[in-house]
């Protein structure tokens, strides 16, 4: 669910900009931050080629899994620092999830169905995230702060 333009919260210095299920708080951080390719940002360029390339090629050395668990195997390969390429992961305070949601909707972006196994949760979750979202910005400016806003998603199918 997309809530307001998340363009001027992308990193000007990073080819592969990407969410993450927990955020540790540091951006730079590939190993502790869990990477989720739900939704990121990537810039036309041959670092970013390169990386998408080896990406798809190691889906052979570990069949069976998921696109996103190849990523976060991969993430710490010397490959990514041979190509140079620059990688950032984007913070839940302006790009959440299920597992992190955004704790201030006033400055948050986005969200996005982590947590959640099978389109059924995920559906489920984010449309009670969008009547939060709906409830929140009908709500009059004076009450919206993120002090006494609280999401209600149906959790049922993500492992919260």
């Amino acid at each position: 669910v997309w809530f307001r333009n998340p363009f001027p919260h992308f990193h000007e210095d990073a080819d592969f900009q990407i969410a993450c299920d927990i955020y540790t708080g540091d951006d730079s951080e590939l190993h502790y931050n869990s990477m989720n390719g739900g939704f990121g940002f990537v810039r036309s360029n041959d670092r970013a080629r390169r990386f998408f390339q080896h990406w798809h090629d190691s889906r052979e050395r570990f069949p069976g899994m998921h696109e996103q668990d190849v990523l976060n195997k991969i993430k710490d390969e010397p490959f990514i620092d041979e190509i140079g390429l620059r990688v950032k992961v984007l913070d839940t305070d302006h790009f959440g999830g299920i597992c992190q949601p955004i704790k201030d909707l006033n400055v948050g972006c986005t969200m996005h169905a982590t947590c959640c196994i099978g389109m059924e949760s995920k559906i489920r979750a984010l449309t009670a995230v969008l009547q939060d979202w709906k409830h929140f910005s009908s709500s009059p400016p004076e009450s919206r702060n993120s002090t006494s806003f609280v999401w209600k998603p149906e959790r049922t199918g993500c492992w919260m």
